[in-house]
């Protein structure tokens, strides 16, 4: 079930906010710019679906995004357990970051969880099934796919070259929980 835990940025030992009620997580994140939404699929995908069938049972999803906010691609990801970059990939992703541009992600199966740095406070979304997350550019955040990946997400760009990260340096992400720990 999706998630949303609100941390001082100064004290990773109690949340001030938390809630899995959707509506409740999209009215909070909305506060600062952060578009949280349920899409569901116009069609059965059944298990192990190809990438060009994810996009076509969300691809109305999709159009509305791109014209309204002007993005110019997108793509599946998935990430299995038994990636052997998953331990590599996972600690990269620790790292704080921002990108100059959007990132939207929508998580089609499994879950992640995206970790915002601003306005003096942590904010943990767990995104499940059904879940888009839209964080906005230039924002401080990381992401944790947990120790064990298993997601299939659609990413959705503005810049056509897909994914670029600016890492903070910051180590902030080392004090607040993980996924699954």
């Amino acid at each position: 079930m999706s998630a949303l835990t609100i941390f001082s940025d100064q004290d990773p030992s109690v949340a001030v906010w938390e809630s899995r009620d959707g509506d409740a997580i999209a009215a909070e994140l909305s506060k600062i710019d952060v578009r949280f939404e349920r899409w569901q699929a116009d069609r059965d995908l059944g298990a192990n679906p190809q990438p060009q069938d994810v996009i076509a049972a969300y691809q109305h999803e999709i159009d509305k995004l791109v014209e309204e906010k002007g993005y110019q691609s997108w793509d599946v990801i998935s990430m299995r357990p038994d990636n052997e970059q998953r331990e590599v990939l996972r600690t990269k992703f620790l790292s704080e970051h921002t990108h100059g541009e959007d990132e939207v992600r929508f998580f089609v199966e499994g879950a992640g969880l995206f970790c915002l740095h601003l306005n003096g406070k942590i904010f943990q979304i767990l995104c499940e099934k059904n879940d888009l997350i839209s964080v906005p550019a230039n924002t401080r955040h990381w992401f944790d796919m947990g120790g064990s990946p298993s997601f299939t997400a659609i990413r959705v760009f503005d810049n056509p070259e897909g994914w670029v990260a600016h890492f903070t340096g910051d180590k902030i992400a080392d004090a607040y929980p993980r996924m699954g720990e």
